[in-house]
């Protein structure tokens, strides 16, 4: 029995003009024609037609399929294994388009109702964003930001006040603040510097991320980063990038806690070799050693950038008198710990 293209049509749910379409591209040719001229396909057509829908519902497109049918060599794996491929993708993308909406849901829904110009703001932002950074490292960028945020607020209001005031970015006020502001966006992004370059080059190139929220204002990251580019021109006679990567991250509150720990003992009028004095050496020690990763070579380099070039001193979280109390301590620890190298330049936050 053979069937008019409307009987076919019915029966698989496709429209006539698909048919036509598979017959022009040579995908399904009716067996036959009437006399007037109309399409009639056998039960070996609509065998290959239902062949054809099985193919398209897994995603193949109508030239692997006719491939396929052609019987052309073409090893069907290998088409297959490229659907595959292709619905991986497809699925990662979706993966990512929603871990993307969860965090824009999590953050938008906390608190009061947002409004539709807060919406479509948080869209347009999650766009820019996605152009540079995978979902996961969003989560961990808007995740961290709490471990830093009262912080920024103080130094950015205090950067402001250095831009009112025209200090130059040489400066032992702003090379301070320069040195602050490193520590805090390196704590933020966990101190993964190459997260930290792809955020900084996107506030750079994308306007619509400057100045929103909490976020500085172009000016202000211009002037900042002219500061931090005198320090890294300086590191960089000593480190390399990779040494600078290599660089272990350690708080800005540890190095705080310290200073503030010694200007006690020094308030109490405590000697050097007084057990409170030498505890306090061991524990500079350790974390410098958890910035360099216990590599001499590097710590050799960082105190030969700190001894030589006075900028880079300027705005390290350590005051020059607890540093000069810690070196005096030190000597008088263990010999072991006597022998081990000074640490001068307290973190890689420069």
């Amino acid at each position: 029995m053979l069937l008019k293209v409307g009987d076919l049509a019915r029966r698989t749910g496709l429209t006539v003009r698909t048919l036509h379409h598979y017959d022009e591209i040579g995908l399904l040719t009716p067996s036959g024609r009437s006399e007037a001229g109309y399409r009639l396909y056998s039960q070996a057509d609509v065998q290959r037609l239902h062949g054809i829908q099985t193919m398209r519902q897994m995603g193949l497109a109508l030239s692997d399929i006719g491939t396929l049918l052609a019987g052309d060599g073409v090893a069907p794996e290998r088409i297959i294994g490229q659907q595959i491929r292709a619905l991986d993708q497809q699925i990662a993308q979706a993966s990512e388009l929603r871990a993307r909406l969860t965090m824009l849901r999590d953050g938008l829904m906390a608190g009061a109702e947002p409004n539709m110009g807060n919406w479509l703001e948080a869209l347009a932002l999650m766009t820019t964003y996605g152009k540079y950074f995978s979902s996961a490292e969003l989560k961990q960028i808007f995740t961290n930001w709490s471990l830093i945020e009262a912080d920024w607020l103080v130094v950015k209001d205090l950067v402001r006040d250095a831009m009112d005031r025209q200090l130059p970015p040489d400066a032992p006020e702003v090379q301070a603040l320069a040195y602050r502001w490193m520590a805090l966006m390196l704590h933020w992004m966990g101190g993964d510097l190459d997260l930290l370059e792809r955020w900084g080059h996107m506030f750079r190139t994308e306007p619509s991320t400057q100045g929103r929220n909490h976020a500085p204002p172009g000016e202000m990251i211009e002037y900042v980063e002219a500061a931090i580019k005198l320090r890294m021109a300086l590191l960089e006679k000593y480190l390399t990038r990779d040494d600078l990567r290599a660089l272990g991250h350690v708080p800005h509150t540890h190095w705080a806690a310290l200073e503030a720990d010694v200007q006690q003992l020094l308030a109490l009028r405590l000697p050097s070799h007084h057990p409170d004095a030498i505890t306090a050496a061991l524990r500079w020690n350790a974390l410098f050693d958890q910035l360099t990763g216990q590599r001499p070579g590097l710590r050799q380099k960082l105190l030969a950038a700190s001894a030589n070039e006075p900028l880079l001193q300027a705005g390290s979280p350590l005051s020059a008198p607890v540093r000069a109390y810690l070196h005096a301590a030190l000597a008088c620890a263990a010999p072991a710990a006597a022998h081990a190298p000074r640490p001068e330049l307290p973190s890689k936050e420069f």
